[in-house]
């Protein structure tokens, strides 16, 4: 699939994007280039000067934005090959920002789709999570209504598209093991949500690899689910990083509970009510058996979300998300007039229980 092509990489300079660019350096040398788009012109500096990317004759820098179409067609020219990794994915950040959650992992996503179609891009991968699971927040319910839209242009267009849904990764970019390990050098406390709140888990070069081996198995419009094993529980996990830090949990390091964050679940699935998988020929990789799960979206019911999101409209913008993802679930609802954007959990958004 890769050899003699080039690769664009969104979202380039994040944790996967490096992962991608280092696992393709190495292991496919046949690749033609590699390009990191990314609007993080300093982290695309920074990424320039690790070993093994410094004056490597294959890479590329692009600086740009998703939500920008001129621009992605620009990056688009002479690529064969897109894998699709930037969007925002931190829970928090997108309840109190779900304007900006939508206009980067939707339109964003609708974005990509067009510039790849247009230009004629022969394979577009793009990363999906198991937050788009019956969703509970608007990250997750953003990347379920890309994985629908996704879907529904693959049917009809020679681009093939590919989603790939998983859970948290071990390392990344505000995964919480970075954050616990900083928590126990500082003498604590550690804070976990929940006593009983669990994740799945897996490392980046797991992940990563297994990305690009379900690209290869798709032929266009799957969506394909990684084997996370088994959820772990969080505390369980911050006990043992504690221990292997040579201290003993609420002895040396305390550990306290700060209850879920809006939108968060106590438990992720990795499947929605009425999908089933199928084997395929890689044995931690199964592909979605249910695809008619999915919501039908059309590029005109996208409009109109985008109009909710630019015009800071927060009940129609909610209204039209529960449309696209019937399955949504918010964990807050208003009661009186609520706020036009989200800086904070305002009074009058109260949290459901």
């Amino acid at each position: 699939m890769l050899n003699g092509k080039s690769v664009l990489i969104t979202g380039g300079t994040g944790t996967f994007g490096k992962a991608f660019a280092k696992i393709i350096l190495a292991k496919y040398p046949e690749v033609e280039r590699v390009i990191i788009f990314s609007r993080d012109e300093f982290k695309q500096f920074e990424m320039s000067k690790l070993q093994e990317f410094e004056n490597h004759p294959k890479m590329r820098y692009f600086v740009g934005d998703v939500r920008d179409r001129e621009r992605l067609f620009r990056a688009f020219e002479d690529v064969d090959i897109v894998i699709h990794a930037a969007a925002l994915k931190q829970i928090p950040s997108c309840e109190y920002n779900p304007f900006e959650a939508v206009k980067t992992n939707i339109h964003g996503a609708e974005n990509i789709i067009d510039a790849a179609i247009d230009v004629g891009v022969k394979k577009v991968v793009a990363l999906s999570t198991d937050k788009a699971v019956n969703p509970t927040n608007i990250m997750g319910a953003s990347k379920r209504a890309a994985e629908c839209y996704i879907q529904a242009v693959a049917a009809r267009s020679k681009t093939k598209f590919t989603t790939v849904r998983f859970g948290n990764v071990l390392g990344s970019n505000g995964s919480v093991i970075p954050i616990f390990m900083e928590q126990i050098k500082n003498g604590g406390p550690v804070t976990v949500t929940d006593p009983k709140v669990g994740r799945y888990f897996m490392t980046i070069p797991e992940a990563s690899q297994l990305v690009l081996q379900a690209a290869c198995l798709g032929q266009s419009g799957e969506i394909f689910v990684l084997d996370m094993g088994e959820p772990m529980p969080i505390l369980e996990l911050a006990e043992e990083l504690i221990r292997l830090s040579g201290l003993e949990p609420y002895e040396d390091i305390e550990i306290a509970f700060t209850g879920l964050r809006p939108g968060e679940k106590l438990f992720e699935e990795l499947l929605n009510n009425g999908e089933n998988t199928l084997t395929t020929s890689h044995d931690k990789i199964k592909v979605l058996d249910a695809v008619g799960s999915c919501a039908v979206i059309s590029a005109h019911d996208l409009d109109q979300l985008f109009s909710t999101a630019n015009s800071n409209d927060i009940v129609g913008l909610l209204s039209a998300i529960q449309r696209l993802v019937p399955e949504y679930t918010p964990t807050y609802h208003f009661s009186g007039n609520p706020p036009a954007a989200f800086c904070r959990m305002r009074p009058d958004m109260q949290i459901r229980e």
